[in-house]
């Protein structure tokens, strides 16, 4: 469990459940008390790096042990609750290219 309050740009390593098992997201939006469902809004992180659109390259932070990059394409919403221990922050150049793939990939 969280020990901190997560906030938007930063990667946290969570447990996504069964399936996806635990992977790296980028925080999004936070999980506000005033949100109908207190939920966080994040963006799995991928090393199978396709370099396509709905992908942000992120090359090799020193807190990733990997290239990887942001699948904008792979959206969830979850409770904070599952989330881990946080691993690092993206830049706010990383961020920028975050929220113009999501305009692109949303249209908006």
């Amino acid at each position: 469990m969280a020990h901190t309050e997560p906030a938007v740009g930063e990667v946290w390593f969570a447990e996504l459940g069964m399936i996806e098992k635990s992977r790296p997201v980028l925080v999004l939006a936070p999980d506000e008390m005033r949100n109908a469902r207190a939920l966080l809004i994040v963006a799995p992180l991928t090393s199978q790096i396709r370099a396509q659109r709905g992908e942000v390259y992120l090359g090799k932070p020193r807190w990733l042990p990997k290239e990887s990059a942001v699948n904008v394409q792979g959206l969830a919403s979850l409770d904070g609750k599952r989330l881990i221990r946080r691993l690092g922050a993206l830049t706010e150049a990383q961020m920028s290219e975050v929220r113009a793939a999501l305009r692109d990939l949303l249209h908006l």
